[in-house]
């Protein structure tokens, strides 16, 4: 069953929620302007611009690495989420309030948004590149690879950082969660683009103006993760205890 807690006003703008946002700000620009950095990068150095094995393999390590230290820069002060769609699975499951969760929403997608300007900047002017789905495939294809990568990615989460039962697995949290993300790259990149995540395909969005297809990676991303933490946290998470309205994930 869903075990959502609404929270408080009070309790969101907080000094350690407050801090919690903007350390999800953080690490999501941070994490953003390397992945969307390596795709520009690939263009720059290739004379058409079209993807091949050796740059997906690039910009799929790219974000893995990206996304571990994300992860690990952030955990110790907002739980390390830089995805809404790992938000909303914490949320469904019961690890975060959903007035915070929305907080950290604005956040993630403030993150990517401000790495995708400054990467137009610093790079004088360059394309940032969107997602979109691959050629020969509709919308609805794309959105059932991005629940099926998403919900890998945010069961990840799940077992290795979420759950009280992890033990010593907390340790390699952000490893685990960088790695697949990579792998999922890797497998849907060009058929989907790879997202799992709605604030990192926003900020490309929003910097070029360009929402065609956005829908996709909102719909995909929140479905798969809010599945995972339902079916994470009714069958393998034994007992449940509702988040206080001032003690969110982790």
């Amino acid at each position: 069953m869903v075990k959502i807690t609404v929270g408080s006003i009070g309790d969101s703008f907080c000094a350690a929620s407050v801090k919690a946002y903007l350390a999800e700000f953080i690490a999501t620009l941070l994490f953003v302007f390397a992945g969307v950095g390596s795709a520009i990068s690939f263009n720059k150095l290739t004379s058409d611009g079209d993807l091949n094995p050796a740059g997906l393999v690039a910009i799929a390590v790219a974000h893995a690495f990206a996304l571990f230290v994300g992860v690990a820069m952030a955990a110790n002060v907002s739980g390390g989420h830089l995805n809404p769609a790992v938000t909303f699975g914490l949320a469904i499951g019961g690890n975060i309030t959903i007035l915070t969760g929305l907080f950290y929403w604005i956040a993630q997608c403030l993150g990517s948004t401000v790495a995708c300007f400054l990467l137009s900047f610093a790079t004088g002017g360059l394309a940032i590149p969107t997602h979109g789905v691959g050629g020969g495939l509709g919308a609805i294809e794309g959105v059932v690879m991005e629940i099926i990568i998403t919900f890998a990615l945010v069961y990840t989460v799940y077992a290795t950082a979420a759950d009280p039962k992890k033990g010593s697995l907390g340790t390699i949290a952000p490893i685990a969660i960088g790695f697949i993300v990579g792998a999922n790259i890797l497998a849907a990149g060009p058929f989907s683009g790879g997202s799992m995540n709605p604030a990192r395909s926003f900020g490309p969005a929003a910097a070029t103006g360009d929402f065609s297809g956005h829908w996709v990676y909102w719909v995909g991303p929140l479905i798969g993760g809010g599945l995972a933490g339902l079916i994470y946290g009714d069958i393998f998470i034994g007992s449940y205890e509702p988040v206080s309205a001032s003690a969110d994930y982790p």
